[in-house]
């Protein structure tokens, strides 16, 4: 009985342990692409600074 007993601890203990580890890989997965995200807008924004710009006066 009481080998049972460990058993079912060490089964629980590893089931929350599992569930610890998906939240917190589902969390980083979230912040990667938050960050990704951050990255391609200002990439995309310091390209558009960086392009010069042709003035409309006259020659």
């Amino acid at each position: 009985m009481r080998a049972v007993l460990w058993i079912v601890g060490a089964v629980g203990g590893a089931l929350i342990l599992l569930g610890l580890l998906l939240e917190a890989v589902r969390w980083l997965v979230v912040i990667g692409v938050i960050a990704l995200l951050a990255v391609i807008v200002l990439a995309f924004v310091k390209g558009r600074q960086s392009v010069p710009r042709h003035s409309a006066g006259p020659r």
